[in-house]
């Protein structure tokens, strides 16, 4: 068994609420008796020793059941998001964010080319593997990059995005630090 790390995309924003307490419950009566969550913006932690796609797609099926919506889920070990952590390919200056953005298989050349091409003066974007370490000069609700964006070059429902300081608090309590 393997700790893994889910994000679900885009929940609890405008109709598309789940509550976590009861993702848990889901996801215990489902036989992940360790399953837990972290905050109210979709993060679970939870052990298996499924493969990373088939883990995503029992997932998606147990909460699309539960809450009548898809809920595209991007899995990750421990491991993995330390390891993303670490790479810290930035240097940060007062009022910076930024964010690791997890997509469901690594970029082809093109298309890591084409997301990195999306850098700005705001946003800078940098591919790793199947991660996208995104740094934005300010707040990321000023950044001028939009879904449709990461979609033209992705497709619908490719990605999700968390914020560097959330993930090292969902790494800790992974740990029990």
């Amino acid at each position: 068994m393997t700790s893994r790390l889910a994000f679900l995309r885009a929940v609890n924003l405008g109709k598309r609420r789940v509550s976590m307490p009861r993702v848990k419950e889901v996801l215990r009566e489902s036989g992940h008796e360790d399953a837990w969550t972290y905050i109210n913006s979709g993060n679970i932690g939870l052990t298996s020793s499924a493969a990373r796609s088939t883990l995503e797609s029992e997932l998606e099926a147990l909460l699309e059941k539960e809450f009548g919506f898809e809920v595209t889920t991007f899995v990750r070990t421990v491991a993995e998001v330390e390891k993303a952590l670490l790479l810290e390919p930035f240097r940060l200056a007062t009022g910076d964010t930024y964010f690791v953005t997890f997509l469901k298989k690594a970029p082809s050349t093109s298309q890591a080319k084409a997301l990195e091409s999306l850098s700005g003066d705001f946003d800078t974007l940098q591919v790793h593997g199947s991660d996208v370490h995104w740094l934005m000069r300010g707040r990321s609700s000023d950044s001028p990059l939009t879904r449709r964006d990461w979609e033209k070059v992705l497709g619908p429902l490719s990605s999700t995005s968390r914020n560097t300081t959330m993930l090292r608090k969902l790494v800790a309590k992974a740990a029990g630090t």
